[in-house]
């Protein structure tokens, strides 16, 4: 395959000069590109690194499907507050392709998606003159009219700006916008070139990036000039529709705005001056529409205008009440400040020493990791569905792809906000009957998957039982939730739970039983993660003490062999012998291509969400699918050998696809045949050819790719609902995690640290030996939890010899359900 470049941090980062009011920029000098890392007398050795905000680029994955979000936002904050473009791609709002012009700056986006548009609701536009004469009526109102293209600086680059909770641009227009937000509530400034005489600016109540919007209301206040509304809106990956509002008031920077000279509510590119509701307009169905009012300008300097826009899910009141209680003062400085300090406290939990190390990646650690805390977002007190004191989070896209991976992250470093979510999950639960699985604006999304909250439960309470009870989660209704998802099948299975009726039947899901409940689709897929989440249910059970609910999951846990054919070999290869295959409810196979939904598939199929697929699988040929025991697969596949060249298989012809999330674990599975050396090479070589912090230096849309190439980046790759971690070495000499619930820090210490390869291959990289708290520990790959919980320093011994083994003993090699691992 193409190996992507990795290039110089200055020259793909773009960057605006802090909150200045210039009208241009240039990139940033490699040298200032780690401000924030604190060095011992001038030495480049680091010691700490004060501000980790600095090192975020947040433009990574905006162009080529990376679809990842780079505007203002909090920790899990409900608002997201970004710019909107014209892009064909623009899942986000963003696209870093300066060809699309700027369409809006809209309050709420999400981070990662496919399928369609979700939200970009409640555009802000400005213009600082309107057609030939400059008048009210002359304003181009509608998406398609106003847009205008970005200011380019000389690399070719648009001329905009983010950190942390903070986003600036510069239009083409000479208008300069800066977004910061709180959790519920976003703060804009626009600054006009001087001479302009009718500063104006529209507020858009219907437009989401999918044109959907039904039912709006919207209400307009001639003398504050304060804008409140919202619409009905289509879910964007699912069936069903979701309501959202908005608060719009305005303040002049400096200066005394007072009331709005002229104003009216628009449909299309008619607005209506005078009009201070909708329903003095006639529009239809799915109409474009909103507010546009014009303000005088600063007569003593530069005219900026502040925009505070409370969202809420409730109403347009909550929506005014949430912008009035977190921006009070219309202080721009602040709540950016603010912002930037509370990523900073989250994001310095995780501490690196740079020595030896290439500035792109430590830039690309700490981007992953900022956007491993975008979703889920913090939905509480926004619920319209029902009142709980409990927190409710939203924009779960989806449990499939995250539950690998972003929760173990979580894990280390931030188990108060997975504390929160779990117990937001469990009481979606009480309320809707079964865990949320895809999830977005209030809104049931299609599953992906199986029931995947069930893994991530099961990753709370496995690594966190202890310590629930202080952390407010129910060990109880934790354990009832799980067991809603193994034992009811719910009326579509498509939108929460199983097919579990058949799966209890019979231990696997057939090709041919058509139930009324859902879609006859991913029979396979659904088979192998329905006995994931089985074992992460086994898990619980057993630390709960209820030995025989844990005998019962676990077997269930073992029901993947079911779609084991021994037999299927992929087509040109005999020694490829034995793959998972779709099954008949008689107990006779069904065949699959096991190159299918590859970029080797003669049919060019896609595997995605479609009622009429019969293949059995979801976004993953029958080649990729992995297991939560390995050493049984290995046995199914002849041995470690036979296992080592079906792996080796699976790279040299190209059938690991990084984009999605069944091949993630698969560069670290050669652990599993006491072959550590080998993940370490292609776990780094899959960082080498697909990721780098340019924009386009993601494969695909971003999904949990963040919380992935963190693990990657730290030397670790986790087994979820298990206290083990598989080891490798990190890229950087030293990697810590502080973990507030025990009040301790884990360090990772790579001894002989000499650099990282730049394509991955070869170096001083392998584990060779490892020591906990200056004692060998039994495993060269793999670690327990307890060394995080105990706050233990944990030193690797480096070598570049690629042959290294787990080590001598019988436990040293990772553990399986098959071998009693997790008995």
């Amino acid at each position: 395959m193409l190996r992507l470049l990795f290039l110089p941090l200055w020259a793909t980062r773009i960057v605006f000069g802090a909150s200045t009011n210039v009208q241009s920029s240039e990139s940033v000098a490699p040298s200032s590109v780690s401000p924030s890392i604190i060095t011992s007398a001038g030495s480049p050795l680091a010691t700490s690194i004060q501000d980790p905000a600095s090192l975020v680029n947040l433009f990574i994955g905006t162009r080529n499907g990376g679809h990842t979000f780079p505007g203002a936002t909090l920790p899990h904050g409900m608002v997201k507050v970004g710019m909107d473009t014209n892009s064909p791609g623009n899942h986000a709002g963003y696209d870093g392709d300066p060809q699309f012009n700027a369409t809006g700056f809209s309050q709420l986006h999400d981070d990662g998606t496919g399928g369609a548009v979700p939200l970009s609701l409640f555009k802000l536009w400005a213009f600082k003159s309107c057609g030939q004469f400059d008048t009210f009526e002359e304003c181009p109102t509608s998406i398609a009219s106003r847009n205008a293209p970005r200011k380019n600086l000389s690399t070719g680059l648009p001329d905009d700006f983010a950190e942390p909770g903070y986003f600036s641009s510069n239009l083409s227009t000479g208008i300069r916008v800066e977004l910061t937000a709180t959790r519920r509530a976003a703060l804009h400034k626009y600054t006009f070139p001087a001479g302009t005489r009718n500063p104006r600016m529209v507020v858009d109540i219907t437009n989401d990036g999918q044109q959907s919007s039904t039912d709006p209301i919207m209400e307009l206040d001639s003398e504050t000039g304060k804008v409140a509304g919202g619409a009905s809106f289509a879910a964007s990956f699912g069936p069903d529709r979701f309501r959202a509002f908005s608060c719009v008031d305005f303040q002049g920077d400096g200066f005394d705005l007072g009331q709005p000279k002229e104003f009216g509510a628009w449909l299309g590119n008619f607005p209506v001056k005078q009009s201070t509701n909708i329903n003095q307009l006639y529009f239809g169905f799915r109409d474009e529409l909103g507010a546009l009012l014009t303000f005088t300008p600063n007569g003593n300097g530069t005219t900026s205008i502040l925009a505070r826009v409370g969202v809420s899910f409730i109403s347009p009141d909550q929506a005014c009440a949430n912008a009035e209680e977190e921006i009070p003062d219309f202080n721009l400085d602040r709540v950016r400040s603010s912002a930037r300090a509370q990523w900073n406290e989250l994001l310095g939990r995780i501490q690196v020493k740079t020595d030896n190390v290439d500035p792109e990646i430590v830039s690309l650690l700490y981007s992953s990791a900022y956007r491993t805390h975008i979703s889920p977002a913090d939905y509480t007190g926004e619920n319209p569905k029902w009142n709980s004191t409990e927190p409710y989070y939203d924009s779960f896209y989806c449990n499939w792809d995250t539950y690998r991976t972003l929760y173990s992250w979580m894990a280390l470093h931030d188990p108060d906000d997975f504390a929160r979510i779990i117990r937001g999950m469990i009481n979606i639960q009480q309320h809707e009957g079964w865990l949320p699985e895809c999830r977005g604006a209030t809104a049931q999304h299609f599953i992906q998957g199986g029931s995947n909250g069930d893994p991530i439960l099961g990753e709370f309470f496995v690594k966190f039982h202890e310590h629930a009870a202080a952390l407010n989660v129910s060990s109880s209704a934790l354990y009832t939730a799980l067991l809603a998802d193994a034992e009811k099948q719910p009326p579509n299975w498509d939108l929460q739970g199983r097919q579990v009726n058949i799966w209890k039947k019979l231990g696997y899901i057939p090709s041919d039983v058509w139930e009324v409940g859902g879609t006859n689709t991913k029979q396979v897929s659904r088979t192998l993660e329905y006995a994931f989440d089985d074992f992460a249910i086994s898990q619980v059970a057993k630390i709960l003490g209820k030995k025989q609910d844990g005998a019962k999951y676990s077997k269930r846990a073992g029901n993947f062999i079911n779609v084991w054919n021994p037999n299927t070999t992929v087509p040109g290869n005999d020694s490829i012998v034995g793959m998972m295959q779709p099954r008949f409810a008689d107990g006779t196979f069904n065949f699959t291509d096991p190159r299918h939904c590859s970029v080797n598939d003669p049919t060019q199929a896609t595997c995605f969400l479609n009622a009429a697929n019969k293949d059995g699988f979801y976004e993953g040929s029958p080649i990729v699918y992995v297991l939560q025991d390995t050493a049984k697969l290995i046995q199914l596949q002849g041995g470690n050998q036979k296992f080592i060249d079906r792996l080796n298989f699976i790279f040299e012809q190209n059938y690991f696809d990084s984009t999605d999330e069944p091949s993630q674990q698969i560069p670290f599975m050669y652990h599993y045949a006491n072959r550590p050396g080998l993940s370490t090479q292609r776990s780094r070589q899959v960082i080498a050819q697909f990721y780098n912090t340019s924009t386009n230096g993601l494969p695909g849309n971003d999904g949990a790719m963040g919380s992935f190439v963190a693990f990657y980046l730290a030397g670790l790759y986790p087994l979820p609902a298990t206290r083990q971690f598989l080891l490798s070495s990190p890229y950087f000499p030293q990697i810590s995690f502080f973990n507030p619930i025990f009040g301790k820090t884990t360090t990772i210490k790579a001894n002989n640290f000499k650099g990282n390869p730049i394509d991955g291959t070869g170096g001083t990289v392998f584990v060779k030996g490892v020591k906990i708290d200056g004692k060998a520990w039994k495993s060269n790959c793999f670690i327990e939890w307890e060394a995080f919980q105990q706050g233990s320093t944990i030193e690797l011994e480096l070598t570049d010899d690629i042959n290294v083994t787990c080590g001598k003993g019988s436990d040293a090699l990772p553990p399986s359900l098959s071998t009693g691992g997790y008995n």
